[in-house]
């Protein structure tokens, strides 16, 4: 599986502001344009981007016709999502791609954001998992480092402790993944991830321990458990229980679905719900090591 990489960034190229989902208040803005203008690069707004219609940053179609202005536009070079929340899914089917196929952006965001990466994987392209205008300034140096480089060119390996519930082994594959729920929700669709010989990234906020567990089932079921060549769990943040507990964390709650396929699975990975949440190609081909005191992720 070969996706095709849009162009790196220059120094003063135009980066669009886009809010696909829920509101977004302007110092959140503000500060996304401050960071883009340290690392040379030029900030443009769509036009609805701090406006509100009740939940969300606008209309159906208002936020709609934000996001096809950045697919569209002729000097934008990249399209970032300044926050998640929910929306993207109502706007998917409006989209026209056509402009974006023949001269392909990088878009970048998490969370709901992974609606269009979705998408886009499915078109043929790579995306980035990665912090958004409402997280930029609580971001580690590291993670805004880090996304700063693949916006120029740069992939550089991820390298972490090693958890004591991981599954030790090496294996290559595509890099996909983000939000477990939003994979969840697309698993029906045509736009569903192709996970045949992929390294499944995932992470997600305030769910369930039921709900995820419900999730596993659901990719089992449908085979994605046994396509897959391995499994890096992002942040698993804030999540609940019930008042009669579910009777499993986090990390045997996952490795209960793996009990007859010991592939490398490894927790701990940082990137999502969290301040040090480092950016991620998907579609990119990478290698997922996993021994018994680090771990690391190698673009190849």
């Amino acid at each position: 599986m070969n996706l095709i990489t849009p162009p790196s960034l220059k120094i003063g190229d135009l980066v669009y502001l886009s809010a696909p989902a829920k509101a977004i208040e302007e110092n959140f803005v503000v500060a996304a344009e401050n960071w883009l203008a340290s690392i040379g690069l030029r900030a443009v707004r769509s036009t609805h981007l701090t406006e509100r219609q009740d939940y969300f940053s606008g209309t159906e179609i208002q936020r709609l016709a934000d996001l096809q202005e950045g697919f569209d536009h002729p000097e934008a070079k990249a399209i970032w999502c300044v926050r998640g929340g929910y929306g993207c899914i109502q706007l998917l089917d409006g989209i026209q791609w056509a402009q974006f196929i023949q001269e392909p952006k990088w878009v970048i965001g998490f969370s709901d954001i992974c609606v269009l990466h979705h998408k886009i994987q499915s078109l043929g392209f790579q995306s980035i998992h990665g912090t958004m205008a409402l997280n930029i300034e609580k971001n580690t140096a590291l993670a805004k480092t880090r996304l700063q480089e693949l916006l120029f060119g740069k992939t550089s390996n991820i390298e972490f402790a090693a958890h004591p519930k991981n599954q030790k082994g090496t294996t290559q594959g595509h890099l996909i993944g983000g939000n477990l729920s939003i994979i969840f929700s697309m698993l029906a669709t045509p736009e569903r991830y192709d996970l045949s010989g992929a390294l499944l990234f995932i992470e997600d906020l305030a769910e369930h321990l039921y709900r995820i567990d419900r999730m596993f089932h659901a990719l089992r079921k449908c085979g994605a458990l046994d396509q897959i060549q391995g499994l890096i769990v992002g942040g698993m943040t804030d999540l609940e229980d019930t008042d009669v507990p579910f009777g499993k964390d986090i990390h045997d709650l996952i490795l209960s679905h793996f009990l007859f396929r010991k592939i490398p699975i490894c927790f701990g990975f940082p990137a999502g719900h969290m301040d040090d949440n480092h950016p991620l190609v998907l579609g990119a081909q990478v290698e997922l090591s996993v021994n018994e005191n680090r771990c690391t992720l190698n673009y190849l």
